[in-house]
C-alpha cells in the first residue's frame, strides 16, 4: 500500500535529539580515533574510504578511538539550508500545496522544505518570502528580488519590488561563530520560550490569511473596473476581508485587507460582490499556529549541527594527544565508564592505554608516532601496542591495540606475537616488567613503573594530570570498550595535532 514518512516526523526526530542533550539520562560525545589511516589504506588521504556500518566496524573503531568530548546543550542547534539574499534572484514563495502534482517554479521541489522560500540577508536576519509577484503575467513564477528585506516589524512589510517579506529571527553573533556554515545557517534554540525572538512568537495568529494569489484570469470577465473593497473570504477561519483590482474587467490584483483568524482551507468569494466569472484564485494557508509560531515545522528544520571543539588548553586537559593524526571523527551515545554499567559523564575521555615508563632513555627519547611498544607478559606471550604518543615531562606513553596485533594482515602474513591479544601487565608471571618501545633512532628498553598510583605528578613545583587513573605504572581507557551506540561515523584525510593548535568540528545530522 502507498505510504509516506512525513517532513514531520523528520523535524519531530531533530527536536527529539536536542531534547535527548539536555538530559541527564543521556550522554553524548563527540569523539576521533584512527591515529594510523595510512596503514588501513596507503592512499587514506587522497581516496578517503567510505565509512562501512556493521557491527564489526563498530567494534574496530573502538579499538582506535583516541579520545571523546561530550556534547553540551550550548554545542548543539537546529540549522536550516543556507539561503543568501542577492539582487536579481527570483525567490520562491512560502505555499502550503507544493507537491508531485504542484512543483515549485524555481526549483522544482514537490515540498516546501526544498523550496527558497527565505533568506539571510547581509546582517544575519532571516526572512521568509510570504508574495514573491507571482501573478498570470508570469506564470506564477514570480518576479525578480531588488529589495534586500531590512525590517523587523512583527507584519509582513511590502516592498517596492512587490516581494513581502516576513522577518523571523536575528542571527546571534555568538551563533554565527559556532554554528554558521557554507552550506547552512542556525535556527534559534528553544523557539517555544525564547525570550529573544517572544516578539514574533506572539505576533503569530493561527490560520491568519496574509496573502492570495491571481492564477489564472484568461476566460475572466467582470462588471466592474476599479478596486472592490470588503471581499469576503470563506472557508472553516473567520473574519478575512480582501480587495481586489480590475482592469478592463479582469482582476489585476489582489490585497488581504484582514486576513481573519482559523483558516485551514479558503475561497475568496468574488462572486458575493461582483458579476462576472472565469477567475482562478488560490488562498495561502499559513502554517500550523501562524507564521512565526513555530519556526522549526516552518522552516523544516529537520537538520541539526553539533559543535566541539579540540584544544590543547592547559595541562589539565590532556585527554586529547598531540604529535599523531587522527582521521576518524564520530558520534557516540551512552558511552560507560570503563569498569562499569555507570553513564559517562565526564567533560571529556580518554580511549586509549597508559603506561609511567621508567628507566635513564624517558626524558631523552622521542617515540615513533604508530610504532610499537612491547612486553613479554608470559613464557611465549608477548603484549604489543602501538603508540599514540609519548611525554617526556610526565613519562606518560599512550598506545591503543586493535585487532591487527593479533590477525592475518592484508597479505595473509601470520601476526608477529600470534592471535591472542594481551594486556600489558604490571608484574606479570612469567614474564617482565620492562617494555621494547619504537623511537624514531632504533628501540629503548623501559620499564614500567610499577611504584606509580595517581592521576597526576609533579614536575619542578607543577601539577600535570593524565586524564586516567594509574595503578601499578598502567592506565586502562576511561571510555568503556564497545559500549553504547555508534550514531555517526566520518571519515576524512588525516589531522595532525600539534600543541599551538586547535580542532573545530562542525557535524550537521540529518532527521
Amino acid at each position: 500500500m502507498p505510504a509516506v514518512i512525513t517532513d514531520q516526523i523528520r523535524v519531530l526526530n531533530a527536536t527529539n535529539f536536542v531534547s535527548g542533550i539536555n538530559t541527564s539520562t543521556n550522554s553524548y560525545y563527540v569523539f576521533i580515533g584512527l591515529p594510523n589511516a595510512t596503514a588501513v589504506a596507503s592512499d587514506w588521504n587522497t581516496n578517503t574510504p567510505a565509512p562501512i556500518d556493521n557491527f564489526d566496524e563498530h567494534d574496530s573503531i573502538y579499538d582506535t578511538l583516541i579520545s571523546a568530548k561530550k556534547i553540551t546543550s550550548t554545542d548543539v542547534l537546529r540549522v536550516i539550508k543556507k539561503i543568501t539574499w542577492s539582487t536579481g534572484t527570483i525567490y520562491e514563495m512560502y505555499r502550503q500545496d507544493y507537491s508531485i502534482n504542484k512543483l515549485s517554479p524555481q526549483t522544482s521541489a514537490t515540498a516546501l522544505y526544498n523550496t527558497n522560500f527565505y533568506v539571510m540577508n547581509s546582517d544575519f536576519r532571516v526572512y521568509e518570502c510570504i508574495y514573491n509577484g507571482a501573478a498570470p503575467s508570469n506564470s506564477g513564477a514570480g518576479v525578480i528580488s531588488l529589495e534586500e528585506p531590512t525590517h523587523t516589524d512583527l507584519q509582513p512589510r511590502l516592498e517596492s519590488d512587490g516581494y513581502i517579506w516576513k522577518y523571523l529571527y536575528t542571527i546571534k553573533p555568538s551563533d554565527i561563530i559556532k554554528f554558521d556554515s557554507a552550506d547552512y545557517i542556525p535556527v534559534p534554540a528553544d523557539w517555544g520560550s525564547n525570550t529573544d525572538v517572544a516578539d514574533v512568537r506572539n505576533a503569530a495568529v493561527d490560520g491568519r490569511i496574509e496573502t492570495i494569489v491571481i492564477e489564472d484570469v484568461t476566460s475572466a470577465s467582470y462588471q466592474f473596473n476599479g478596486t472592490k473593497n470588503g471581499v469576503p473570504i470563506r472557508g472553516d477561519g473567520s473574519d478575512g476581508l480582501a480587495s481586489v483590482t480590475f482592469i478592463n474587467g479582469k482582476p489585476s490584483a489582489v490585497q488581504v485587507t484582514d486576513g481573519g483568524t482559523g483558516y485551514s482551507f479558503a475561497t475568496l468569494d468574488l462572486d458575493d460582490v461582483v458579476t462576472g466569472s472565469g477567475a482562478s484564485f488560490s488562498v495561502i494557508i499559513p502554517p500550523p499556529g501562524g507564521h512565526g509560531a513555530d519556526i522549526y515545522r516552518e522552516l523544516g528544520a529537520n537538520k541539526i549541527l553539533i559543535y566541539s571543539r579540540i584544544e590543547n588548553s592547559d595541562v589539565t586537559n590532556p585527554d586529547f594527544p598531540t604529535g599523531n593524526q587522527f582521521a576518524r571523527i564520530g558520534i557516540l551515545e551512552n558511552p560507560q565508564v570503563h569498569g562499569s554499567t555507570n553513564l559517562l559523564t565526564s567533560s571529556s575521555a580518554s580511549g586509549v592505554y597508559g603506561l609511567r615508563l621508567a628507566g635513564a632513555a624517558t626524558t631523552s627519547m622521542v617515540v615513533s608516532a604508530d610504532g610499537n611498544v612491547t612486553q613479554t607478559v608470559g613464557v611465549g606471550s608477548t603484549a604489543i601496542g602501538k603508540i599514540i604518543g609519548y611525554d617526556s615531562v610526565t613519562k606518560v606513553l599512550q598506545y591503543w591495540q586493535d585487532r591487527s596485533v593479533a590477525t592475518n594482515d592484508t597479505s595473509g602474513n601470520k601476526p608477529t606475537y600470534g592471535y591472542k591479544l594481551n594486556r600489558f601487565q604490571a608484574n606479570p608471571t612469567g614474564g617482565s616488567n620492562n617494555v621494547i618501545v619504537k623511537t624514531t633512532t632504533g628501540t629503548e628498553t623501559l620499564s614500567i613503573d610499577t611504584a606509580f598510583t595517581g592521576v597526576s605528578t609533579t614536575v619542578n613545583a607543577r601539577t600535570y594530570y593524565f586524564g586516567q587513573t594509574y595503578n601499578s605504572g598502567l592506565a586502562n581507557p576511561e571510555i568503556k570498550k564497545y559500549s553504547g551506540n555508534l550514531i555517526y561515523i566520518d571519515h576524512r584525510p588525516e589531522v595532525t595535532r600539534a600543541t599551538n593548535q586547535r580542532e573545530d568540528i562542525k557535524i550537521i545530522l540529518e532527521f
